[in-house]
């Protein structure tokens, strides 16, 4: 009986004049299911690998977890006894003294401001951060010139709207270090760095804003050096995702005037608005799957509509009511299950064709990349793959329980 089903089912689909192929409204709901499940595939990938593609570069320069001090100098003094509480923590793998303060960079006429971080190159343990990691195995050179001036780093994109070069002399002027000159007015303390390299996150703010330095250089700067002081410690934890857990236990130690914060709390905003972007984009795109079920509804009632003769006979025959509704939830299911697989093949390949080879560019000063990056995780595929059938399925209720319900004379005389 199964057997009869599907096959009376499938003749249904086709169309009658051709006998072996689908009809066109077949196509056409077909197409619907197909497009719309491609296109969720797709914008989710790109969703999801904007989010992934961000947190890794946001966390290849800035640590899981931030340990500052709260005060009018915005400076950490004791900062040696705070470290080494924040390494008592199972959970810490790094912790490490950081500098971070705002430069005027100048070469000749033209002046540039920028973030200045000061980072410890002490080898004895791990560092907080990717680019620290980097700069310790000589990936991104930090070490002192031949020259005897303080070594600098500096992103790619500076690098380039500046014209320097590693081997250049620059000027760095601080905005926290001013002095009194004779005439009473405040002048910046003045040093001058030799561009020992350039680096490139992949993030258009970074590259564009970031330099480094050595820390005891970025003190000296400052006029932090006798007193020992630093802008806060940078921590790395065993995960990203357990920082916040971390951060929460740490403030609970420290305790006033300590102030902990985790890379979630600090780009809050940023990943708030990516994930409800996903949302919104799903959601949105998701009614071209909804559109694609009334096309399935509609193409069943025409169905319905145009076999009701021979609904009839085949009731009359001896087909129940349940029999005939079998018929028609196969067509229906038949059209979502085949519209979401070439959907999903289809979606999948896009996602690896968008991967691969980075067709689409993107200007990185909007979007903080460069590319359009795709990240579709297993879980997303199936999420959307059993929605789509279920809506497929859903989509069958109504025209197959009108076609079980006809009446056998009724249908049989009917025009």
């Amino acid at each position: 009986m199964k057997r009869l089903d599907w096959y009376i089912a499938r003749r249904y689909l086709a169309s009658r004049k051709q006998g072996r192929l689908l009809s066109l409204i077949t196509w056409i709901a077909l197409g619907g299911v197909t497009v719309g499940v491609t296109a969720l595939l797709v914008v989710i990938g790109v969703m999801s690998g904007m989010q992934k593609d961000m947190k890794a570069k946001i966390l290849g320069s800035t640590p899981h977890v931030l340990v500052l001090e709260q005060g009018s100098a915005l400076r950490m003094s004791r900062w040696r006894a705070v470290m080494d509480t924040v390494r008592a923590d199972p959970a810490v793998v790094a912790a490490s003294p950081f500098i971070l303060t705002q430069v005027i960079i100048r070469r000749g006429e033209y002046s540039q401001p920028a973030d200045l971080y000061g980072v410890s190159t002490d080898t004895t343990g791990s560092v907080p951060t990717e680019m620290e990691r980097q700069i310790l195995e000589g990936i991104y050179d930090l070490r002192p010139p031949e020259s005897g001036l303080n070594p600098l780093l500096m992103g790619s994109g500076l690098a380039d709207r500046m014209q320097v070069f590693p081997g250049d002399t620059l000027v760095l002027a601080s905005l926290e270090n001013l002095k009194p000159d004779v005439f009473g007015g405040l002048v910046p303390t003045l040093r001058q760095f030799e561009v020992t390299g350039t680096f490139t996150t992949g993030m258009y703010e970074y590259d564009t804003k970031n330099v480094y330095t050595t820390l005891d250089v970025a003190q000296e700067l400052l006029g932090l050096e006798e007193r020992d002081e630093v802008s806060g410690i940078g921590v790395r934890t065993i995960d990203p995702d357990v920082a916040t857990a971390v951060a929460d236990r740490l403030q609970e130690k420290l305790a006033f005037p300590y102030h902990v914060q985790s890379w979630t709390v600090t780009n809050r905003s940023l990943f708030s608005a990516l994930k409800l972007e996903k949302i919104a984009m799903f959601v949105i795109l998701f009614l071209i799957v909804l559109v694609a079920a009334f096309n399935i509804v509609s193409t069943l009632v025409m169905v319905v509509a145009d076999r009701t003769r021979e609904i009839g006979i085949l009731k009359s025959m001896g087909m129940t009511d349940g029999g005939i509704l079998r018929i028609f939830v196969l067509q229906g299911a038949w059209i979502g299950i085949v519209g979401t697989a070439l959907g999903t093949a289809l979606g999948v390949f896009l996602c690896w064709l968008l991967d691969t080879y980075e067709i689409i560019q993107i200007p990185p000063d909007v979007y903080f990349v460069d590319r359009l990056p795709v990240d579709l995780g297993i879980l997303d595929v199936v999420t959307i793959v059993a929605a789509s059938v279920a809506v497929a399925f859903a989509a069958t209720i109504y025209p197959s329980l009108q076609a079980s319900r006809l009446q056998p004379v009724e249908a049989i005389r009917h025009e």
